[in-house]
């Protein structure tokens, strides 16, 4: 089933295997962001969190770029308008997105589109991606989280010249500092996009959706609290489960360990 909005602009794809393809739809301007746009995807993301249906989401660009940020023909309706609501804000509904995001970075993640990079929980890119922060040369300040996360992902010091300098850092040495997870030739992006997508789908999903959110909320904090957190939540998680539920996850765990290991290498 295919979902569109805006002009097809922004498209949405439920496979019934569980993935869910969110496509920025725009090439002829390098996938650039409009204000209804952003709406646009905001809205497809809180619609595919809501879905019982969808397990993974996997967000790509049509074309030569993944998105080249913001369309700064119209930057004073996208700038002055109400930054603040979530409903119209795609970072902010992919962190409130208890599903795993897969972000395939395919040529340019340009300031916004840097941005909405690092709002993805597993990042995939191709040889010829290319990441961009020009806040700093266009005289935008950034409102998506760039200026905190990426210095938590590749150093203060790295980011500060990302920044400050809004030199392109290349596909290799992203995943080099740890930006990205994997970088593959470019015709093979969405097969390896989707490949750990259907892995992700074959575990516990209830634990899935767990193991990102504590992930995801303790690295917002110290360690201590962190571990804290950990606990906290493995208690309430054992806490819930019956006998019946502890005596199923034994028997899968036996039944697992007692199968021969495969000959295959």
């Amino acid at each position: 089933m295919v979902n569109s909005t805006s002009e097809e602009l922004i498209l949405v794809n439920r496979e019934p295997d569980g993935v869910a393809y969110v496509t920025i739809n725009r090439p002829k301007s390098l996938n650039s962001l409009t204000r209804q746009m952003m709406t646009d995807l905001a809205r497809a993301f809180k619609s595919l969190d809501a879905d019982g249906s969808v397990r993974v989401i996997i967000l790509c660009g049509f074309g030569r770029a993944f998105c080249s940020g913001v369309d700064l023909t119209s930057a004073e309706d996208v700038f002055k308008g109400d930054v603040k609501d979530v409903e119209s804000d795609p970072v902010a509904q992919m962190e409130r997105c208890k599903k795993p995001i897969i972000g395939a970075i395919n040529g340019f993640a340009v300031t916004a589109g840097f941005e909405i990079a690092l709002a993805c929980d597993i990042l995939v890119a191709s040889k010829d991606a290319k990441f961009m922060d020009t806040h700093a040369r266009f005289g935008i300040f950034p409102s998506w989280g760039l200026s905190q996360k990426l210095s938590r992902i590749i150093g203060p010091n790295r980011a500060r010249e990302v920044s400050m300098t809004a030199m392109p850092i290349l596909a290799e040495q992203a995943e080099k500092w740890g930006l990205v997870n994997h970088v593959v030739e470019g015709n093979e992006l969405l097969k390896k996009a989707r490949q750990l997508a259907l892995a992700i789908i074959k575990n516990n999903q209830d634990l899935v959706l767990r193991y990102k959110a504590v992930i995801n909320d303790g690295f917002k904090q110290d360690l201590a609290h962190a571990l804290a957190l950990e606990k906290e939540r493995a208690h309430e998680y054992y806490d819930g489960m019956s006998k019946e539920q502890f005596k199923k996850m034994q028997e899968f765990i036996t039944g697992r360990s007692s199968k021969k290991p495969s000959s295959k290498l």
